[in-house]
């Protein structure tokens, strides 16, 4: 393989985040009657996602998706445009009846490590600055959406040229997340 494409907005080098950057608007791929979504605050934990469940534009092997509170993310256009992908998925992805994208990924389960924070996708708003992308999770999913398995090694080379260091899962920070929500359910939690 001669190029590894990973996403077109990682490709040719990762934008960085912008000081003091507030926010902007997610815009679905439809030319008219977009559906527009207001993110009121910075992203965090962006990352490239290699899961099969998360949207990924035309010739992206991997989506581009971070998180951001819940109460800074709401739809300001064409709400009724918008369907739950699948209404039993852990994350409840919102996207756009007609053009496919995904604009907003909510977690209804109140129990659940990551309740409160939404998912979006910043590649679908016009404004820079958004958090940079800092990790690569569930790298190896990518072979469930059709990568050859002999292509894996090019692609983490590639992902960790872009200072994307690949996981299998979370980055450990956020499998600490996890597992301390975990604990803490059981009655196991000790602080150190």
């Amino acid at each position: 393989m001669s190029e590894i494409h990973i996403h077109p907005s990682l490709d040719h080098g990762i934008r960085p985040s912008q000081e003091n950057f507030d926010g902007g608007i997610l815009e679905c791929l439809c030319s008219t009657d977009k559906v527009q979504v207001e993110v009121g605050a910075q992203t965090l934990h962006n990352h490239a996602c290699g899961c099969t469940k998360c949207w990924k534009p035309e010739g992206a092997t991997f989506a581009v998706i971070a998180v951001v509170p819940r109460d800074k993310v709401s739809v300001v256009a064409n709400p009724q445009k918008l369907h739950i992908v699948d209404e039993n998925a852990a994350i409840q992805r919102h996207a756009c009846r007609e053009c496919g994208a995904h604009l907003f990924g909510r977690i209804e389960n109140k129990d659940h490590a990551f309740y409160g924070l939404d998912f979006v996708h910043t590649e679908l708003s016009p404004q820079e600055g958004w958090s940079a992308p800092g990790f690569a999770a569930f790298v190896s999913s990518v072979i469930e959406s059709g990568t050859p398995p002999s292509n894996m090694d090019a692609i983490r080379n590639r992902l960790r040229e872009l200072k994307l260091e690949p996981y299998d899962c979370l980055s450990p920070g956020l499998m600490d997340a996890l597992a301390t929500h975990s604990a803490k359910q059981k009655g196991t939690y000790k602080e150190a």
